[in-house]
């Protein structure tokens, strides 16, 4: 006769701890899991009552893993592999390969560059995941995203810099031919600003000018993308990444509007588990992202 399976932890608290010390962050985690801060903190307080011992010291700027803490997450996120592995096994085409990057990011870098893509490998087929969310590699099927973030990330993932972020002010060059020379604050702002998902103008305007005017039109976005696509329209000045416009600067659709270039709060990084079901697709598609890390975009 088999013996009982030993109880087992709540597989909700399992979600939680794992996600917590991948990103030694409760916030972080629960944007991921889609609950809420308290939720995920309750969890792991639980999880802990229930073994008895401490997985996290808490710290004033973050978590740390305890040492029994890294060992139990390093188990359990091998665990959650496993069933993401199985999960995956089940599903037709092994080289299909899921990219998981933010809507701008697709829109003005991605898609632009999936026809090289294609002809660099024709053998692996890249669905995209256009998304704001953090990323679940586990849960969603994800196996590799482009992120903004800052060092150290989870000891589970790979980070590789892929873009440093450095933002530049962007509009039509018919409209940019309508101000005097030189280009000042008021002037630029009478253009018009367009806010995308982030809000640098008030620390572009004091880097570039040593102050910031007063508010002129302003027009607001969900994504830099549409900011974007509104500068080239004409309908205003628009700031983003340097590689996201490297194209329209190229073609001469965008221009710069001044020299100024604002080094961003947080870079680009290419994420992928450490360990995969499929590590020779995801180190190909790693060094094809990589391969553009030189030349800007």
């Amino acid at each position: 006769m088999d013996s009982p399976s030993p109880a087992l932890p709540s597989l909700n608290a399992l979600r939680a701890f794992e996600a917590a010390g991948r990103h030694l962050n409760f916030r972080v985690a629960a944007e991921e899991l889609g609950v809420t801060q308290g939720a995920v903190a309750q969890h792991v307080r639980g999880l802990e009552a229930a073994l008895g011992l401490r997985l996290f010291d808490r710290l004033a700027r973050g978590l740390a893993l305890t040492d029994a803490g890294a060992r139990y997450h390093r188990e359990i996120a091998r665990a959650f592999r496993v069933i993401a592995e199985a999960t995956g096994a089940l599903r037709p085409g092994a080289t299909r390969l899921t990219i998981s990057v933010t809507p701008t990011f697709a829109a003005k870098w991605l898609i632009p560059h999936l026809g090289a893509f294609a002809e660099a490998h024709p053998a692996i087929s890249l669905a995209v995941l256009a998304s704001e969310r953090v990323t679940r590699f586990g849960p969603d099927g994800v196996d590799i995203a482009v992120r903004q973030g800052r060092p150290p990330f989870g000891a589970s993932l790979r980070a590789d810099l892929l873009f440093r972020q450095e933002l530049v002010a962007v509009c039509n060059p018919v409209l940019l031919a309508r101000l005097p020379r030189p280009v000042t604050a008021e002037g630029l702002a009478g253009l018009g600003l367009l806010h995308g998902a982030h809000q640098n103008w008030p620390a572009y305007l004091e880097g570039a000018f040593g102050h910031v005017p007063a508010a002129g039109q302003e027009m607001r976005f969900s994504q830099t993308a549409l900011a974007l696509d509104a500068a080239i329209a004409g309908q205003g000045v628009a700031l983003a990444s340097h590689f996201l416009v490297a194209g329209e600067l190229a073609r001469g659709t965008l221009v710069e509007a001044h020299p100024y270039r604002l080094a961003g709060p947080a870079d680009f990084y290419v994420l992928s588990p450490r360990e995969h079901r499929a590590p020779d697709t995801v180190d190909a598609v790693r060094r094809w992202l990589l391969g553009h890390r030189d030349t800007g975009g």
